[in-house]
C-alpha cells in the first residue's frame, strides 16, 4: 500500500504519474477486499468506481468543487482519497459510515442514501453557485444506471437540461453488465466536438449560412441534421439525452483513467448541463464478486477474501421466511403477483420469480409507480404483493394513500428491515413507517413477533381484497417462537399473572415479544405484576384492548418505531376515544436521525431495552401508589 498511504487528500493525486495511478487503483482494490471482508459492507460497487472516483478527484477540486453520490454505497474510494483510510470500523459505532457523512468530512455533502435524489441536489446546487456568481466552482452528480429507473432523476433532468448555460456535470456510472459497450477514436472525437465552443458556434453558423441560401438551404441543413443525428446515435445511445438539450459524452471505459480524465476535463470546459456515460464493471479485480451472478457481491457480511465465503451463518432471517411463503402462496392463488423495486433478492422474492416467472415485476428504482402499478394489478382482479425496505416505502406515500387505500384496492406492502436496522446508518432504519401508515383510512398493519407469525399474518394479508395490507418485519435473524398462552379478542396474550389480575399492560410491537417478556419478569421481581398482550395487527386498534386496560392500572406500549404517531399514539387515542381513564407510557424510537452502530448498541443508546423500560415502569408504578397512598389524608384535611 505504499501509494495509497501517502494519500491524504485528492490532491496528493495531482503528482503522480499514469503508471503510479493505476499501481493505486490496484492498490485500493486490495485494500477493500481486505478490510470490507472483515467488517462486511458495500464491496461490489465501490471495486467498480475505484478508477472513476480517482479521475473526478484529479479533475475537480473537491471541497470547493462539489462531487455527489447518489445513494452513496460506492463512496468507499471516494473516502480513502479524502483522507479517510481507517476502515477497521467501517459501518461500526465510532467508526466509518457506510455512506457519506458531513460528520466525517468536508468532502461529503448528500447523507440521505436513497437512490435517485442526486440530480435533484445537483440542480439546486447548481443555481445556487450561479446566483451567488461562483463561476469557479462545479457541481458534479455520480449516478448510477440503476437509479436513472427512478422518476425523480428524470424530474431533475427536465429541468436541468432548461439552462443551456448553467454548469453541471452528470456522470453516468453505467454498470450493466449486458451492456455492450461501444467505444473508439471515432466517438470519442465526435465527443470532443460536440463540447467545445467552437463546434456550437459551427453549427450555429453553418444552420444560418444555410437557411440564407435560396431553396435549397433549408432542405439540405435538414438532410445534413439528421444524417449527424443518425450517425451520433449510431456510435453512442445519446439520443435520449440530446433530445432532452443535454451534451453526451461518451460511452467512457471506466477503468481507463485517461480517457476519464480527458472525457471529465471536456465536460468540465463546457459551461452547460453534460452527460459523461462511463461503463464499468461491478466487482472489478475480485473474481469471487465478478463470479456472483446474484449481484457481484453488491454487500456482504464478513467473509473470507480469498474465496468470498461467508465467515458464519446468521440463522434463518426473516425475509427468508417471508420467501418461502409467498412461493407456497403461489402455488395455492393464481392471482397471487409480486413487486419489487428494483431489489428482488434483498427482499425475498428471488425465489417467487423462480418458480412464477410471469408473475413478478421488477418496477426498478420507483416505489411510486409500484404502488400504482399495484392498484391497477388489484382493479384488474389480481392481488399483488409489493415487498420493499420500510424505509423506501416513505417514498410512495401519497401512492398508498390515493391510489390504493382511496380506491379500496387489495394490495399487501411487505416491509422489510422494519424498526432499527443499525449499521446502515440514519436513512436506512425503518422508523417511520407505522407513523405515517396511520393516517392512511382502511389500512391494516401487521407486526409478526416471530417466523410463524409471519406466516400466518401474510396469509390474513393477502385474503383482504379491499383494502390495503401492510406485514412489517426486522431485519436479520428471526428469533424462536413466542407461543401465545391466551386470547383476547383477535391479540395474543404471551403473559398473564396467575392470580388473574394485574397492575401493568404490557403492548408488545412485533419482534420486540421477546423483550417485552423479559420486562415482565423484571417487574415481576420487583412485586409489578403484568399482562403481555401481541395486538399482531397494530391498526386499527383491536376493540378488546381498551376493556383489557381498564382491568390494569397502567399501559405500557413497546415499538421499534418512532414514538411520533406510532403504535403507542393510537393506543392512547383509542383509551381516550372509549372514556378509558389508565396511565399511558409509550415507549419507542425517539423522533431523531440515529447514527449507524450495531442495532444493540442504537437500542441501547436510545433506551429501548428490557432493564431500561423495566426500570421506568417501575417509577411510574411507585408514584401511583404514592398517589393513591396520599389521596385518604387529602379528602381527610377537606
Amino acid at each position: 500500500m505504499a501509494l495509497l498511504t501517502r494519500i491524504t487528500g485528492p490532491r496528493d493525486l495531482d503528482r503522480l504519474t499514469p503508471e503510479q495511478l493505476d499501481r493505486l487503483a490496484a492498490e485500493i482494490r486490495t485494500f477493500l477486499v481486505d478490510e470490507v471482508s472483515k467488517t462486511g459492507g458495500h464491496l461490489g460497487p465501490n471495486l467498480g468506481v475505484v478508477e472513476l472516483t480517482i479521475a473526478l478527484h484529479r479533475v475537480f477540486e473537491s471541497p470547493k468543487d462539489k462531487i455527489l453520490f447518489d445513494t452513496g454505497h460506492q463512496s468507499y474510494v471516494h473516502k480513502l482519497l479524502t483522507g479517510r483510510q481507517d476502515f477497521t470500523k467501517l459501518k461500526m459505532k465510532g467508526g466509518l459510515s457506510g455512506y457519506p457523512s458531513r460528520a466525517e468530512s468536508e468532502h461529503d455533502v448528500i447523507e440521505n442514501s436513497h437512490a435517485s435524489t442526486v440530480l435533484g441536489w445537483a440542480d439546486g446546487l447548481a443555481k445556487a453557485n450561479e446566483v451567488l456568481k461562483k463561476e469557479d466552482h462545479h457541481v458534479v452528480a455520480v449516478i448510477g444506471d440503476g437509479a436513472l429507473t427512478g422518476g425523480m432523476a428524470w424530474e431533475a433532468l427536465n429541468n436541468i437540461a432548461v439552462a443551456k448555460d448553467r454548469p453541471l456535470v452528470i456522470v453516468v456510472n453505467d454498470n450493466e453488465r449486458s451492456y455492450a459497450p461501444t467505444i473508439g477514436g471515432l466517438a470519442n472525437h465526435l465527443a470532443t466536438l460536440r463540447t467545445t465552443d467552437g463546434y456550437e458556434r459551427f453549427l450555429a453558423r453553418g444552420k444560418d449560412l444555410l437557411e440564407r441560401t435560396p431553396v435549397v438551404g433549408k432542405p439540405l441543413y435538414g438532410t445534413l441534421h439528421g444524417a449527424k443525428k443518425g450517425l451520433k446515435d449510431f456510435i453512442a445511445p445519446q439520443g435520449m439525452f440530446e433530445d432532452l438539450g443535454l451534451k453526451y459524452v461518451g460511452p467512457i471505459d471506466g477503468h481507463d483513467i485517461e480517457a476519464l480524465e480527458s472525457a471529465l476535463q471536456r465536460a468540465k470546459r463546457f459551461g452547460g448541463p453534460v452527460i459523461v456515460h462511463c461503463l464499468t464493471e461491478k466487482g472489478r479485480g475480485y473474481q469471487p464478486a465478478l463470479a456472483d451472478e446474484a449481484d457481484r457481491f453488491h454487500a456482504v457480511g464478513k467473509i473470507h477474501p480469498d474465496t468470498g465465503l461467508p465467515i458464519a451463518s446468521s440463522g434463518v432471517d426473516w425475509t427468508s421466511v417471508f420467501g418461502e411463503e409467498m412461493v407456497k402462496l403461489g402455488k395455492e392463488r393464481e392471482d397471487i403477483v409480486a413487486i419489487t423495486a428494483a431489489m428482488l433478492q434483498p427482499v425475498g422474492l428471488d425465489r417467487f420469480a423462480k418458480a412464477f416467472p410471469d408473475r413478478v415485476y421488477d418496477v426498478g428504482i420507483a416505489e411510486q409507480h409500484g404502488a400504482v402499478s399495484a392498484a391497477g394489478l388489484a382493479t384488474g382482479g389480481l392481488h399483488p404483493v409489493f415487498a420493499v425496505y420500510a424505509t423506501f416505502l416513505n417514498r410512495a406515500f401519497d401512492q398508498v394513500l390515493m391510489d390504493v387505500a382511496l380506491h379500496k384496492c387489495g394490495v399487501t406492502f411487505v416491509l422489510d428491515r422494519a424498526g432499527v436496522t443499525g449499521t446502515d446508518g440514519a436513512s436506512h432504519n425503518g422508523m417511520w413507517d407505522m407513523s405515517i401508515l396511520q393516517c392512511v383510512p382502511t389500512l391494516r398493519i401487521a407486526a409478526p413477533r416471530d417466523a410463524d407469525q409471519v406466516r400466518a399474518q401474510l396469509r390474513e394479508a393477502v385474503e383482504v381484497d379491499d383494502a390495503p395490507t401492510v406485514v412489517r418485519f426486522s431485519k436479520g435473524a428471526v428469533g424462536p417462537a413466542v407461543k401465545a398462552v391466551g386470547k383476547v379478542g383477535g391479540m395474543d396474550v404471551l403473559r398473564k399473572p396467575d392470580g388473574g389480575t394485574a397492575d401493568v399492560l404490557l403492548v408488545s410491537v412485533g419482534a420486540l415479544a421477546p423483550m417485552c417478556l423479559e420486562i415482565a419478569d423484571l417487574l415481576d421481581k420487583q412485586g409489578i405484576t403484568t399482562t403481555v398482550v401481541d395486538p399482531r395487527w397494530v391498526k386499527p386498534v383491536d376493540e378488546a384492548l381498551p376493556p383489557l386496560a381498564e382491568q390494569h392500572r397502567v399501559v405500557v406500549t413497546v415499538e421499534d418505531n418512532s414514538r411520533a404517531g406510532g403504535v403507542g399514539s393510537a393506543v392512547a387515542q383509542a383509551l381516550r376515544d372509549a372514556g378509558v381513564d389508565v396511565p399511558l407510557r409509550d415507549f419507542g424510537i425517539p423522533p431523531r436521525f440515529l447514527d449507524h452502530a450495531s442495532r444493540k448498541e442504537v437500542m441501547a443508546e436510545i433506551g429501548l431495552t428490557a432493564p431500561d423500560i423495566a426500570r421506568q415502569v417501575t417509577g411510574l408504578v411507585a408514584r401511583l401508589d404514592g398517589r393513591l397512598e396520599d389521596e385518604p389524608a387529602e379528602a381527610a384535611r377537606d
